[in-house]
């Protein structure tokens, strides 16, 4: 007669086969899900620079007010910078306070950021003068375009 004990060590476990197919399932799935992944993956990363391009518009705008001066957003190869009183300001925002050096905001992501039309000098009455277009442009080449009208308001596709 066969204990008790030897029966339930036989009930249990996966056959290797089982096994196989479960793994091979899995793979098939990971196999279509990359491609998928990979593609959101770069959008994401452009989408994330093109919102955050936009806060710093929308950031110049408020300084702008605040200060009662004119503030250009003005793209540079390593990034952009806001300067005051206007594109050829000796004074640049820090994200703090005003300096006298220059400083260079940079997105995340390896994104990089051009003027198409601008750069975009907002005034103390919130408005734009000139308008523009920046290019928000990420690491493998697809972009979007925030447009800044004249009369201040910020847009991204």
């Amino acid at each position: 007669m066969v204990s008790e004990r030897i029966r339930r060590l036989d009930r249990g476990g996966w056959s290797l086969l089982e096994l196989l197919v479960v793994v091979a399932i899995i793979g098939i799935m990971a196999a279509i899900a990359i491609p998928f992944f990979a593609s959101y993956w770069r959008s994401a990363a452009v989408r994330a620079g093109a919102q955050e391009m936009r806060t710093a518009l929308m950031q110049a705008k408020q300084l702008a007010i605040t200060s009662r001066q004119n503030v250009c957003v003005q793209a540079v190869p390593t990034g952009y910078q806001m300067r005051q009183p206007g594109c050829g300001g000796v004074n640049f925002w820090t994200g703090i306070r005003w300096a006298g050096a220059a400083y260079t905001f940079r997105l995340q992501n390896n994104v990089t950021v051009a003027v198409l039309a601008g750069p975009p000098v907002f005034t103390p009455l919130g408005a734009a003068v000139p308008g523009g277009q920046i290019q928000v442009t990420g690491p493998t080449g697809n972009f979007l375009t925030i447009t800044v009208s004249g009369a201040g308001r910020i847009t991204t596709p």
